[in-house]
């Protein structure tokens, strides 16, 4: 059943036993190391780009944390489709970040779309009132319209006078619920090639979603999401568990890759990869091999 999926949803992406706790952070962002991999700032934040976020036998939270906190200090609107979480669980990590969700949300600079809530909500609403997670009770469901038209509404430029926010942002968490929640993966694709098109081109925006890789051969639904959404993507992220296993001092290693999807090959790609350690109030990143533990 539906609410058994999201249970089970909520329980996998988050372990408190199994995952350090919120952190701390500087006015820079949720990682002032990661900005600086990045060569990136909330005031010299590029515009016009997907980010995809990608996490494999380890949890990638963290990069969604970074991601919200980072545009929201950039002064960008966002709307943000949580799917894995509840608002309050968002709110409590952003108020340790230095940022008010709530707050964001009051002012008008943050549209949430709580999916544990709506879930529930779109059973118990009539029949002829659209919803964004309509599908959840359609048994043929085929597109996402409603929650693309959602999205457009919560980001769309108000007409006349001065923009108060900087660029719309969409940032989802996470793409590959919808496939365990019964879309298809052309579903979830022509869902992001509109928001792409919209947010990114149309309006100068970004969209950063999260999928994951669960390594399984089988499961060739994600594996079509998580390669259609690669060739699009400007900028990749991937967060991987450490192949030996767990350590102490390298919780995992994050891959990054900027890519020009219009360029020649020659030209295109350009990747760095960083082994990483969560700390009480920071993340630091460091060279394979590198970590000061270890020298």
């Amino acid at each position: 059943m539906w609410w058994v999926l999201l249970s089970s949803l909520r329980c996998i992406h988050y372990s408190p036993s199994s995952h350090p706790a919120p952190l701390c952070v500087p006015e820079l962002g949720m990682f002032p190391e990661l900005n600086n991999l990045l060569n990136t700032s909330p005031e010299g934040a590029e515009q016009g780009k997907l980010t995809l976020l990608c996490d494999a036998k380890t949890d990638g939270s963290f990069l969604v944390h970074h991601f919200l906190s980072f545009y929201l200090k950039a002064n960008c609107k966002v709307c943000f489709v949580a799917l894995v979480q509840s608002f309050s669980h968002y709110n409590i990590v952003g108020q340790k970040l230095g940022v008010s969700l709530t707050a964001a949300r009051e002012r008008g600079q943050l549209v949430v779309l709580e999916g544990l809530k709506s879930a529930v909500d779109v059973f118990f609403q009539p029949q002829e009132e659209p919803h964004p997670l309509q599908f959840l009770r359609e048994a043929n469901a085929g597109d996402l319209q409603l929650l693309y038209a959602f999205v457009r509404d919560a980001l769309e430029p108000v007409d006349g006078g001065e923009a108060v926010w900087r660029c719309p942002v969409l940032l989802v968490d996470d793409l590959s619920a919808l496939l365990s929640l019964g879309m298809g993966p052309v579903a979830v694709l022509d869902f992001v090639h509109y928001c792409r098109a919209t947010v990114c081109r149309e309006w100068k925006g970004n969209v950063v979603v999260l999928v994951h890789d669960s390594g399984d051969a089988e499961d060739e639904e994600n594996d079509v999401l998580l390669n259609g959404l690669s060739h699009q993507s400007h900028l990749i992220l991937r967060a991987e568990g450490l192949a030996t296993g767990f350590c102490k001092d390298v919780h995992g290693q994050l891959r990054i890759l900027w890519r020009r999807p219009l360029q020649p090959t020659a030209h295109r790609d350009r990747n760095l990869t960083y082994q990483y350690k969560i700390q009480d109030k920071s993340v630091s990143f460091f060279a394979k091999g590198m970590s000061p533990a270890v020298l």
